[in-house]
């Protein structure tokens, strides 16, 4: 792990500071903004300051998390609509409703049709723009609610698809029933909704058994630091 020391950032949290976090499993994006701006106000003294993050990642996801600081977190919208890149891997022969683990399997299905050749020509289909649907267990909202408020409710609702764009989509690692990935895609994109409707393009089910977001733009989780070293060098 780096010193303190070691560690470059831009320590101007009121004027502005872009932070990148290595987000660990478990964590919600929220969890990470309370507990950024919890050091900087006890570290610097701080009364009040802006922090927001630049693009939610889900708990059962890690990886790169950008945090805005004070005038900084006009950039969030900025940072949040540039392509990212995520690594992680997909299921076969099961799906949740969650379309991820965070939900038990709801149903399972036949594998034993599928080849190689079907998993590399099926990814194909799904480069470029195509139309999405988001996963009930989302955040989004619909009439003033979350989505999954109503999953967890068992209400059934209409959600509508929506554009989204696949800039690739490559398999990494083959060996059934796992297979790893990379995908580079535009704001607004569920990997959990790749992850389900690749299922169904190989004639099977499939859900999202882990993610990792490696890129946002230009940032990268190579430059990216942990909570833990964030404290000691605020508050060493």
């Amino acid at each position: 792990m780096l010193k303190a020391s070691d560690i470059n950032i831009n320590t101007d949290f009121l004027g502005g500071s872009v932070l990148l976090f290595n987000k660990p499993l478990q964590w919600s994006s929220f969890d990470v903004v309370k507990k950024v701006r919890n050091i900087i106000k006890s570290g610097k003294k701080i009364g009040k300051i802006k922090v927001g993050h630049a693009g939610t990642l889900d708990p059962l996801a890690d990886g790169l998390l950008i945090v805005c600081t004070g005038k900084f977190t006009k950039r969030v919208e900025e940072i949040q609509g540039q392509k990212k890149v995520y690594t992680g891997e997909i299921t076969i022969g099961s799906t949740t409703p969650s379309y991820d683990k965070e939900t038990e399997i709801d149903e399972t299905f036949e594998t034993s049709h599928i080849t190689e050749n079907l998993i590399y020509s099926s990814c194909k289909k799904f480069e470029g723009k195509i139309m999405q649907k988001p996963p009930i267990f989302s955040a989004l909202k619909k009439d003033g609610k979350r989505l999954y408020q109503y999953a967890r409710e068992g209400t059934t609702v209409e959600i509508k698809e929506r554009e989204v764009e696949i800039e690739y989509f490559k398999i990494t690692k083959i060996d059934i029933p796992k297979i790893e990935f990379e995908v580079k895609c535009s704001k607004g994109t569920y990997i959990r909704s790749l992850a389900f409707d690749f299922g169904k393009e190989i004639k099977s089910g499939a859900h999202l058994s882990s993610l990792r977001r490696e890129q946002i733009g230009n940032y990268k989780i190579k430059n990216a630091i942990s909570i833990e070293q964030f404290r000691e060098k605020i508050l060493s």
